[in-house]
């Protein structure tokens, strides 16, 4: 009795001591956890290691197998939830064995202790280090709750190696969320924590599986669970190599957490067994291409606006395909992805009709002739066929008329930037690809053909009030724009429906177009239903030439297999909306019959006129004056008829009646331009002045 009376008086003294000189609770090492990546149902994309190498991922109880936790307190801390900080029943029995065998043979530690130990980055089996704990643990149960204790274990029990923390361990050792641990495994993650190194799965599973059968016993003694249900997890078999964390959306994942440092979890709008999915079609379709080729796949809902997969290349981690290069955001000739909306723009100014008849024959504009892919003209064309066959003359021709500046405000309008050249400007190239978009670009732009013309600013971020924003490399709208006339997006989705399907493939459940850039670099296919916009591309990263390549047999069957791994089967397209007309080209009025280039059919002795346009500086446009250089601004319009009359805020200007030009002196600000032909006919463009 006296030597227990001595060694408390004693204890009492160390743990005041110990008390006075454990300075403030170093809470904020626990905040040193792995970043982690989540899909919209919060499952795990990607993690990254801390700054000191270490996986520590977070972890709530509610997200870990129940057995678990019953295993942990009745092997750690049975009354984790009356004590608070110290269990003295337990720290009596560790006096008293001490006693008996003359060295410290069970530490008597609380869970809050172990937290404390696993702060402070002690492991001192001494009793002064003992008492160190024990001062710490108490000041732990007066700052934080019960529930908030357990976290900070959860997330900070060493495993072995750099694993901290059951997720990481449950990950890493089982290849699955420590919510569906078997009892087994529940048996194995308490019982590494104690020596873990020792017990490394990689090193010494013999120990591990002597530790894990120890839990297992102490369990069926608490009535955790029976004793048949401890000779089945016995017998379950102890890993010895590790699995390697996931790394599904490697590219966005990696863009995301730069734009957000601060950040420990960033929550996506993907779905990860889509994106899964569509990794995986993305490597084997590459491999079915041949050698160096990467593609790039993204999905969305043009409904919400929400991206559900976006694969940057065939596999992040194969160098000769370049797999490290975001293919979904690298800027790329569209090829004739862009036709679709050069004939929306006609169809919305009503100068043409789906049943138009247009020539594809030899044309030149000034020393530009177009020709098509195939080499050959195909005489006299429906606008439909024209666009189904992806014919080029015809639609460089409708291009002429609609003008390149008007294509390109209207893609502002969506919030996409077409990419040119240093001061160059659009030009009727355009029509087969002569500008610079991504993947990302052209899928926001399918996005407003598949909503009728409505622009919808396409996310990858998620909200938990519902609501997305942008990420860092997708502009958001400042305002609602439209792409163009609702019509105008019913006749462009009306004969896309019917665009021949690849070959093995069934047609009419989507709306598509293919594309093929210059020498064979690019290929692409687009397609939309009635909920989701996909976007395929096929190339090699260093902008090589692949001959053969083309959109229908490269990138088409990718989207065509894309679609059929999407939630929910077909959503059926948009309905006409109540002004469409639906004839046949005799049926049409006269106007509407057949396509008139600048200067053709004389009537009533007059050559009729394309309307007016302006082609520089395009709608929605920002002109910085340091590029100007003191200089006027040259004003550009395409059509109409001589003399032009222009206005700067509704103030006419001086400009040549023999031109279609104007000189301008801007001043800083937003200004609107506005053109009049000798028939009155206007197009207006806004413009900044930075």
């Amino acid at each position: 009795m006296l030597a227990i009376t001595v060694l408390a008086g004693s204890a009492t003294t160390l743990y005041l001591k110990a008390f006075a000189d454990a300075g403030p609770l170093p809470l904020e090492n626990a905040k040193a956890v792995s970043t982690t990546v989540v899909d919209r149902d919060d499952r795990l994309l990607r993690a990254f290691t801390t700054t000191d190498g270490m996986w520590r991922l977070p972890l709530d109880p509610k997200d870990v197998d129940p057995h678990y936790l019953k295993m942990l307190f009745a092997f750690e801390d049975k009354r984790f939830y009356s004590h608070h900080g110290i269990d003295s029943k337990a720290v009596v029995r560790a006096a008293l064995q001490m006693l008996r065998h003359g060295r410290i043979v069970s530490g008597g530690s609380t869970l809050t202790m172990q937290v404390a130990r696993l702060l402070d980055g002690r492991h001192e089996r001494t009793a002064s280090g003992k008492l160190r704990q024990m001062a710490r643990a108490v000041e732990l149960e007066r700052a934080l709750s019960k529930r908030e204790i357990l976290k900070l274990y959860l997330r900070l029990a060493p495993f072995g190696g750099n694993l901290e923390g059951v997720r990481a361990a449950s990950l890493a050792y089982f290849g699955k969320e420590p919510k569906h641990l078997s009892l087994g495994e529940c048996a194995l993650l308490v019982a590494l924590p104690q020596s873990p190194e020792v017990r490394r799965l990689d090193r010494n599973p013999k120990a591990a599986l002597h530790a894990r059968n120890r839990v297992l016993n102490r369990a069926v003694a608490a009535h955790v669970i029976t004793a048949a249900e401890a000779e089945r997890a016995k017998a379950e078999r102890i890993p010895s190599v590790r699995y390697a964390f996931p790394l599904l959306a490697p590219h966005l994942s990696e863009s995301e957490v730069a734009a957000h440092p601060t950040e420990s979890v960033i929550k996506l709008t993907l779905d990860r067994n889509l994106q899964a999915s569509l990794e995986q079609l993305a490597q084997d379709h590459a491999r079915l291409i041949g050698d160096n080729v990467s593609t790039a796949i993204i999905v969305a809902n043009h409904q919400t606006g929400e991206i559900l997969a976006e694969v940057g290349s065939a596999d992040y981690f194969d160098k000769d395909r370049h797999g490290a290069v975001d293919m979904a955001t690298a800027v790329r000739s569209p090829g004739s992805t862009l036709k679709p909306f050069i004939y929306g723009l006609a169809f919305e100014a009503g100068l043409a009709h789906p049943e138009t008849l247009i020539e594809d024959r030899p044309v030149r504009f000034g020393t530009y002739a177009p020709k098509n892919f195939d080499e050959g003209y195909h005489g006299t064309v429906s606008i439909r066929e024209a666009l189904e066959q992806s014919f080029n003359v015809p639609a460089v021709r409708v291009l002429a008329r609609v003008g390149p500046g008007k294509l390109v405000g209207r893609f502002r309008r969506a919030g996409v930037e077409a990419r040119f050249p240093d001061k160059s400007e659009p030009t009727l190239a355009m029509a087969l690809g002569g500008t610079g978009l991504t993947l990302e670009d052209m899928t926001q732009l399918y996005a407003a053909l598949a909503r009728g013309g409505d622009s919808i600013m396409l996310t990858h971020r998620w909200s938990e009030r519902g609501k997305v924003w942008a990420t860092s490399h997708l502009k958001p709208l400042v305002n609602a724009h439209r792409l163009m006339s609702p019509l105008a997006a019913w006749y462009v989705t009306d004969i896309l429906k019917d665009a021949p399907p690849p070959l093995n493939a069934k047609g009419g459940r989507f709306a598509y177009k293919t594309g093929t850039s210059y020498g064979y670099r690019d290929a692409w296919a687009i397609g939309y239903d009635g909920k989701y916009v996909i976007a395929a591309w096929v190339g090699r990263p260093d902008n090589s030439s692949i001959p053969g390549l083309v959109g229908r047999s490269a990138a088409a069957p990718m989207l065509f297999d894309a679609f059929e791994r999407v939630p929910g089967g077909r959503t059926p397209l948009r309905g006409a909306p109540a002004n469409a007309i639906r004839a046949t080209n005799a049926e049409l009025p006269a106007p509407l019959k057949r396509w008139r280039d600048p200067g053709d059919d004389p009537v009533a002795g007059k050559f009729l006129e394309p309307p007016v346009l302006i082609s520089f500086p395009p709608d929605q446009s920002e002109i910085a004056e340091s590029d100007l250089d003191g200089d006027p601004l040259i004003l550009k319009a395409d059509g109409g008829a001589l003399p032009l009359t222009w206005l700067i805020d509704g103030k006419p200007i001086p400009s040549d009646t023999h031109t279609r030009e104007a000189t301008w002196q801007p001043t800083e600000g937003f200004a609107k331009l506005t053109v009049i032909d000798a028939n009155g006919r206007t197009d207006r463009s806004s413009i900044r002045v930075r």
